[in-house]
């Protein structure tokens, strides 16, 4: 019996696989950009990301019954599959140096600084591994509580700030232009792609594909309103230039916090429910990359690749998260590139393709019915 997980497990995923890495590395990269416009480039970026999403639910619902190398290879045969799986494997594994910073550098620097890097590596390793064994269905339920705990992380820390709040802070609004506005919410952009890539794996095994789009829809948004109260009052509060001078600003953020007379390190409640989001990022990226050499070597079973797999995403994160200057500038840089070149390249092409050959498609539709 085929795997299914609900339109509402679905958006969960899609949040979580954002948010973490939004509010823990990207706010820093924007504001030492853009400064105050940070929230309006993070906006900018949510309207762009429902645009990708619904571009790959576009691309996906043509043949609703293959993922991205299911439908590729049906395009142009097997060895066009392959390069397509070969690509997003690349993608994913790119993306593990981002999950794994944000993960290491939010335990390690504010908590443990004495802990050795390759046991956050390892804790993410074995924590994504045990996952996968269990299957999406699990994972999807890991990230319904997720869910849960954003919303308790923003409830809190909109409490615990808003009597610091100055929106003087805010203004002048969009001081930098609003086309500079826009070209920095590519840092937010390449969190977004790692959803929409994620949805043209896992979109096939979604219940109901009338309502993908919609889903799909207010998974982003919904994931970019959680986002956006972190750059808003982390400019209110800190203020733009204090939050660009930090790689993880939203740790600051959290150590500013004042939610009771008894609670004095708030950043610990933050850190407790963030890490759950976290972690499910990870899963992800290993559960993605996964698939992405299931089909690459045409396996049936893809829990026999689990281990290797996530082996070299391990290892390319340890190796990005060693050096603080190199994660940063493989963040800001080199991934840049790598993420949005493939999330607006591979489902631009397939869309093209997918004109081109329709028949092809529709007979292949007709087969499986």
């Amino acid at each position: 019996m085929k795997v299914r997980i609900s339109n509402g497990i679905f958006m969960a995923l899609i949040i979580n696989m954002v948010y973490a890495k939004a509010i823990g590395l990207t706010q820093g990269s924007i504001a030492r950009e853009v400064g105050g416009d940070m929230w309006i480039s993070t906006i900018l970026s949510s309207i762009q990301g429902c645009l990708m999403m619904l571009l790959s639910v576009y691309v996906i619902r043509r043949t609703p019954n293959q993922n991205i190398f299911e439908q590729s290879e049906t395009l142009l045969g097997k060895w066009f599959g392959k390069i397509i799986s070969l690509i997003v494997f690349f993608f994913f594994v790119a993306a593990t140096g981002a999950v794994f910073t944000t993960f290491v550098y939010h335990l390690k620097d504010y908590f443990l600084p004495e802990a050795p890097t390759v046991l956050f590596i390892s804790a993410g390793f074995i924590i994504g591994v045990f996952a996968l064994f269990h299957g999406i269905e699990v994972i999807g339920r890991l990230a319904l509580i997720g869910v849960f705990s954003i919303i308790m992380l923003n409830i809190l820390i909109i409490i615990g700030s808003i009597s610091d709040f100055d929106i003087r802070e805010l203004m002048p609004v969009i001081q930098f232009g609003l086309i500079n506005d826009l070209w920095a919410s590519r840092y937010n952009n390449t969190d977004w792609a790692m959803a929409t890539m994620m949805a043209m794996i896992i979109l096939p095994i979604v219940k109901d594909n009338k309502t993908w789009g919609k889903s799909g829809a207010y998974g982003i948004l919904l994931g970019g309103g959680f986002v956006v109260i972190w750059p808003i009052l982390e400019s209110g509060v800190l203020s733009p230039e204090v939050t660009g001078q930090y790689i993880i600003s939203c740790m600051q953020m959290a150590r500013s916090a004042e939610i009771g007379l008894f609670i004095h390190r708030y950043e610990m409640i933050m850190i407790a429910f963030f890490s759950l989001s976290a972690l499910v990022q990870i899963i992800m990226t290993f559960y993605c990359a996964t698939i992405s050499i299931q089909s690459l070597f045409a396996i049936k079973n893809y829990k026999r690749v689990i281990i290797p797999v996530s082996i070299v995403l391990s290892a390319f994160g340890y190796w990005v998260v060693l050096d603080h200057h190199r994660a940063i500038t493989f963040i800001e840089s080199a991934w840049v590139i790598v993420a949005m070149s493939i999330s607006v390249g591979v489902p631009g092409i397939l869309w093209i393709l997918g004109i081109l050959l329709k028949k092809k498609l529709k007979k292949s539709q007709d087969i499986s019915v």
